[in-house]
C-alpha cells in the first residue's frame, strides 16, 4: 500500500514537472514578442510606417470578415441560450458556481475591457458628436448627440461580449464538462479529431498566445497613455516616455504582488475594488451632473441601439469610400478578437458550474448594461456640457483623446479628487487585466491551465509591459491598432472553428434534461 502511494506521489510530481517544462509554444511566442519589441525600439520610424501599412491593408481588404463574423457570434450565442442546450452546465450536471454572482460579474467586467471603457467612455461619444459616423451627418447638434450615444452603445454592447462568449464557451465546455485542459487547441478536438496533427496544435496555441499578448498590450497601452495624460492635466506631471515607463513598471510590480495571492484572493479583491471605484465615479457624475438628461439619454440610446443593431452590425461603406467603419467598428472587433483567448479562458474559469443559458445571458446583458450606464453618465454629461453650456470638451478630445475624461472633470466640482480616483481606477483595471491575462498565457504556454507557476506569470508580465512601452513609443495608438488587427484576423478564423467544434460536441451531449425534452417531443408526434 505504501509503495502504491509512493508511486502515485512520484507520478503526480512527474506530471507537475512535465507541465512546468517550457516547450515550443512558450519559446516561439516569446521570441516573436521579444523581436517585435526590439524592432519597435531600434527602428521606431520604420516600425510606425509598417504599422500604418498593416493597419490599412487589413482594414481595406478584411473589414467585411470582421463585421460578418461578430454578427454571427451573437446570433449563435443567443440561439444557444434559448435552445435546450442552454440547460447544459460548464461542469458536471450537479456542479455549483465557484464564485458569487457579484464577484462573477465584477471579474467579468474588470477583465473584459475595463480599461478600454474608461478610455473611450467620454472620448467615443464626444468624437461621434464632433465627427458624424455618417457622411454629411450633423455635428454638434441635438441629433448628433443622439447618434453619438446610440453608436457608442453599439460598440460596447452585445457584439463585443459575444466574441468573449464564443471563446469562453468552447474552452470552458471542454475544460470543465469534458475534463480536458483549457488550451485553445484542445477545444478544436471535436472538429479536427482528438489526435490531430501536433504541429497544428502548437501553431494554434502559439497564435492564441501572440493574439492575447498583443491585444492585451493594446489595452494596457491605452490605459498608460490615458494615465499619462491625466497626470499631466490634473497634476502638472510632465507627460512622455519616462512617465509611461514608470507607470508600466509600477503596474508590473503591483501585478506581481497580486499574482502571488492567486485567483480567489488577488484578482477577486481587485475586481471588487474596480467595481466600487467605477460605481463611486458614476454616482458622483450623475449626482452633480444633469441627472434627468443622463437617464433620458441612456433610455433613448438603448432604444436607438436595439432598433439599429442589425444595420450597424452589417454596415459597410463600399459606395462612398469612407473609412469611418474601419477606423472605429472594425478596430474594436479586431481588438476584442485579439484578446478573446485570454478573456475567453478567464471567463470560462470564473464561470465554472454555471449553465450555458446563465453564462450567455449573464455576459450578454449585465456587463453591456453596466457599460451603457458608464457611457451614459460620463459621455452624456460631456455632451450636455458642450451642447448647453458652451464648453469645448469635444475640441479637446479631437486634439487628444487621452484628455477626454479629465476634460470632463474640469467642468465638475472636486476636479482633482475625482481625477485621482479615475487614475486609480485605470491603474487597478490594468493590474487586474494583466494579472488575469498572464495567468491564462502562462497556462497556455506550460499546459497547466488550472494553476500555472508564479515564475511563468511574472515572465509574461514583464514581456507584456516591455511590448506595451515599445509600441507606445514607436507609434502610439497606430501601432497598437495595427497589432490588434494583425493578431485578430487569423484568430477570427479560429473562433469560427471553435463554434463548429462546440456545436458538434453539444449535438452529441447525453444530457438528461435534453433526453426528457426528446421523449416529450416523441409523445406529441
Amino acid at each position: 500500500m505504501d509503495n502504491d502511494n509512493l508511486d502515485k506521489s512520484s507520478n503526480n510530481k512527474g506530471e507537475e514537472r512535465q507541465k512546468s517544462i517550457l516547450g515550443l509554444v512558450f519559446w516561439v511566442s516569446a521570441t516573436v514578442i521579444v523581436i517585435a519589441a526590439l524592432v519597435a525600439t531600434i527602428i521606431p520610424d520604420r516600425f510606425l510606417i509598417a504599422s500604418e501599412s498593416v493597419y490599412g491593408w487589413i482594414s481595406d481588404y478584411f473589414s467585411w470578415f470582421f463585421m460578418l463574423a461578430v454578427f454571427g457570434f451573437a446570433v449563435f450565442l443567443i440561439f444557444l441560450a434559448l435552445s435546450p442546450y442552454g440547460r447544459i452546465k460548464l461542469g458536471g450536471d450537479q456542479s455549483k458556481p465557484e464564485f458569487s454572482f457579484r464577484s462573477w460579474i465584477g471579474m467579468l467586467f474588470s477583465a473584459g475591457l475595463g480599461v478600454g471603457l474608461v478610455f473611450f467612455g467620454v472620448a467615443e461619444p464626444m468624437s461621434h458628436f464632433m465627427v458624424s459616423p455618417f457622411p454629411g451627418g450633423e455635428t454638434e447638434t441635438v441629433e448628433a448627440a443622439r447618434m453619438a450615444m446610440g453608436y457608442s452603445f453599439f460598440h460596447w454592447g452585445i457584439s463585443q461580449w459575444s466574441i468573449f462568449g464564443v471563446a469562453g464557451l468552447a474552452i470552458g465546455y471542454n475544460q470543465y464538462r469534458k475534463k480536458k485542459d483549457g488550451l485553445v487547441s484542445t477545444s478544436l478536438e471535436p472538429l479536427l479529431g482528438e489526435n490531430y496533427n501536433q504541429k497544428a496544435r502548437k501553431s494554434i496555441d502559439i497564435l492564441a498566445v501572440i493574439a492575447t499578448v498583443t491585444g492585451m498590450a493594446t489595452s494596457v497601452g491605452l490605459g498608460i497613455m490615458q494615465m499619462d495624460g491625466g497626470l499631466n492635466i490634473a497634476f502638472g506631471i510632465p507627460s512622455g516616455a519616462l512617465t509611461q515607463i514608470i507607470l508600466t513598471a509600477l503596474m508590473t510590480g503591483l501585478f506581481i504582488l497580486s499574482t502571488t495571492t492567486g485567483l480567489k484572493r488577488g484578482i477577486k479583491w481587485l475586481s471588487n475594488l474596480n467595481m466600487l471605484l467605477a460605481a463611486v465615479i458614476t454616482i458622483f457624475v450623475m449626482a452633480v451632473g444633469p441627472f434627468t438628461f443622463i437617464m433620458e439619454s441612456i433610455i433613448v440610446g438603448l432604444g436607438d441601439y436595439l432598433s439599429n443593431y442589425v444595420g450597424y452590425s452589417l454596415r459597410m461603406q463600399p459606395y462612398t469610400g469612407e473609412v469611418w467603419v474601419q477606423e472605429w467598428t472594425v478596430f474594436y472587433w479586431a481588438w476584442v478578437i485579439a484578446w478573446s483567448p485570454f478573456i475567453g479562458s478567464f471567463v470560462a474559469r470564473v464561470s465554472k458550474g454555471r449553465s450555458i443559458r446563465e453564462y450567455v445571458l449573464g455576459i450578454l446583458i449585465i456587463p453591456p448594461m453596466l457599460s451603457f450606464l458608464w457611457i451614459g453618465a460620463l459621455g452624456g454629461t460631456a455632451i450636455y456640457s458642450d451642447l448647453f453650456n458652451g464648453t469645448n470638451i469635444g475640441e479637446l478630445v479631437l486634439e487628444d483623446n487621452t484628455a477626454a475624461l479629465f476634460a470632463l472633470f474640469d467642468q465638475l466640482p472636486m476636479t482633482q479628487i475625482f481625477s485621482a480616483l479615475s487614475i486609480l481606477l485605470i491603474f487597478t483595471f490594468l493590474v487586474t487585466s494583466a494579472d488575469s491575462a498572464t495567468f491564462i498565457v502562462a497556462g497556455m504556454t506550460s499546459g497547466n491551465t488550472d494553476s500555472p507557476s508564479t515564475r511563468l506569470k511574472i515572465i509574461w508580465g514583464v514581456l507584456l509591459g516591455t511590448l506595451t512601452v515599445t509600441l507606445i513609443i514607436a507609434g502610439g495608438l497606430t501601432s497598437l491598432q495595427a497589432a490588434s488587427l494583425l493578431a485578430g484576423l487569423p484568430f477570427g478564423v479560429v473562433l469560427i472553428a471553435m463554434i463548429i467544434s462546440v456545436s458538434k460536441s453539444l449535438r452529441r451531449e447525453p444530457n438528461d434534461s435534453m433526453k426528457r425534452r426528446q421523449r416529450r417531443d416523441r409523445r406529441k408526434a
